[in-house]
């Protein structure tokens, strides 16, 4: 008997996504001119086609923007982080809720500030149910660059004490959860008195480094010892300071720069058996950015992790995409979000 000729799969949808577009490299945020585009999309036959329902916008999306990546491609769609539905792909796929990021989409590669997005279908990640659409897509990049740090340079313990220089900063923020729900010890720096801001697992010291010797005091809180890890998101200004709370044997990882070069002494380095990790999570691919939202969703599933609390205010429709930019380009503590549902 002849076996039955397999089913054929059906064509791959069409549709007409509304995209936000960028024509050419602006001078400033000011001088940035996003447009709406409408660009007939389809799946290719390893990818997913998902209805956008919430993209984040970043500070990368604001640089690239302004010419300060130079591999970034114009004109483009911008955009990194995502959540949506999936309306059509390989069998079983369709009507999965996602969300994802990647180092290439909206930098190198038309992205998420859309209607629509096809993407391999192996790097999505399913949407934690108690998460809305723009809290998902708010995880992304600040979430993806705290536990690639923390993976490069080893996850913290119930042991060890995690320093965070910028802790009210998104990726702060990312990081204290991240290290707390490992157990660690978390202590955060702030350039002006504040309070830490976000949500954590244990009780988060905080270091006023316009007031404190940021090292002298890590080094009263841990009887002398430093921390095993210097999470630093600001780069070279804390630098010094950073080097000198690390415990022996510590890892301080990078994630930024304002000036590119630091005085930097060997002795100090070698001497301590310090480790340095730099992080740019737009080397990542969408392959290797799946695989860390994937180790994170467990934790927001079960309440460990938590999403950043997204305000009305700062959720914007495709057409005020500029305003959105102009928000984050202003350093706006907000998680600014494109939703681009609205009107056709």
């Amino acid at each position: 008997m002849m076996p039955a000729p397999n089913k054929p799969e059906r064509p791959p949808v069409t549709v007409e996504a509304r995209c936000v577009r960028l024509l050419a490299k602006a001078d400033d945020p000011a001088s940035l001119a996003p447009t709406i585009e409408r660009r007939t999309l389809s799946r290719a036959a390893n990818e997913v086609l998902i209805e956008v329902k919430a993209a984040a916008v970043n500070p990368s999306d604001v640089k690239a923007a302004t010419g300060l990546m130079a591999y970034a491609i114009f004109p483009r769609t911008p955009g990194r982080d995502y959540a949506g539905i999936v309306i059509d792909g390989p069998a079983g796929s369709i009507g999965r809720e996602v969300f994802g990021s990647s180092g290439d989409l909206g930098i190198r590669r038309d992205g998420t500030h859309a209607t629509h997005l096809a993407v391999d279908a192996d790097v999505v990640v399913e949407r934690p149910k108690n998460l809305s659409w723009e809290e998902a897509a708010g995880i992304g990049v600040p979430f993806v660059t705290a536990m690639e740090g923390f993976r490069r340079a080893g996850k913290p313990d119930k042991d060890e004490t995690v320093l965070v220089m910028g802790v009210n900063g998104k990726v702060g923020q990312a990081a204290v959860q991240i290290a707390s729900w490992n157990g660690a010890r978390v202590i955060g720096v702030v350039r002006k008195r504040e309070a830490y801001e976000g949500h954590a697992n244990s009780n988060v010291e905080v270091i006023d480094a316009s007031a404190t010797d940021v090292a002298t005091r890590v080094r009263e809180l841990t009887d002398g010892n430093g921390a095993d890890i210097v999470f630093n998101t600001v780069g070279d200004p804390y630098f010094q300071a950073a080097n000198k709370s690390l415990a022996l044997r510590g890892r301080q990882i990078l994630i930024a720069a304002i000036d590119r070069v630091v005085q930097f002494n060997i002795l100090e380095f070698y001497r301590g058996q310090h480790t340095y990790v730099g992080i740019d999570t737009l080397g990542l691919s969408s392959t290797a950015t799946g695989a860390v939202l994937r180790e994170l969703a467990p934790g927001f599933a079960g309440g460990q992790l938590k999403p950043f609390p997204i305000k009305p205010s700062a959720i914007y429709q495709l057409e005020d995409a500029k305003r959105a930019f102009l928000a984050v380009a202003g350093s706006s503590r907000d998680r600014v979000i494109l939703r681009p549902a609205g009107p056709g």
